[in-house]
């Protein structure tokens, strides 16, 4: 699970490091994996009635003999504070559990435009 101090360490690293200003609205990406591609296939729908826009699909590419895993990449343009992500990240743990999906990954983020 991503901590709050992780949030913190993040934002931080953004403040000194990004090219962006945190102040503003910037382009989110999140993350879902499971091994079963009908499972994160479903949960498409529910993230794109709460206007997550999906990115796609992504096969992990497996090494031979270890099972595939798949990825949901969904993004959405909004403002987060420390707090609201972090937030985010717990609805979205429980969203993985509610689906049964193997994981809720993390995020990332870049300039809205």
């Amino acid at each position: 699970m991503i901590t709050k101090e992780e949030m913190v360490a993040l934002f931080d690293d953004m403040k000194q490091n990004a090219p962006w200003d945190i102040s503003k609205p910037l382009l989110w990406g999140y993350f879902f994996a499971d091994a079963d591609k009908a499972k994160l296939e479903a949960a498409q729908v529910p993230l794109k009635a709460q206007g997550y826009q999906i990115v796609g699909i992504y096969d992990s590419k497996p090494e031979s003999g270890t099972p595939a895993l798949w990825w949901l990449h969904i993004e959405k343009v909004e403002q987060h504070t420390v707090d609201t992500l972090h937030a985010r990240n717990q609805e979205f743990y429980k969203f993985a559990d509610q689906h049964q999906l193997e994981s809720y990954d993390g995020m990332d983020v870049g300039p809205a435009s």
